[in-house]
């Protein structure tokens, strides 16, 4: 079997970076790589979500403390 990364279709099998098909880079990537979710923006949402909570004092609250 011939293994490749971006070689097309005449390959037998192809090496991806999970970061890429996830799309945890926003700012690159490479040409052969077919992205199936858009993990940064996920991620950014979130991280700003909790973010805003800590600061306004709703997170954590009696729910999420022993």
């Amino acid at each position: 079997p011939t293994i490749g990364i971006g070689a097309g279709v005449q390959c037998d099998g192809q090496v991806l970076v999970l970061h890429d098909i996830l799309g945890l880079c926003e700012k690159y990537s490479p040409k052969f790589v077919k992205r199936y979710a858009d993990a940064a923006a996920l991620i950014s949402g979130a991280a700003g979500d909790y973010i805003r909570e800590v600061k306004a004092g709703t997170f954590p609250g009696d729910e999420h403390s022993f």
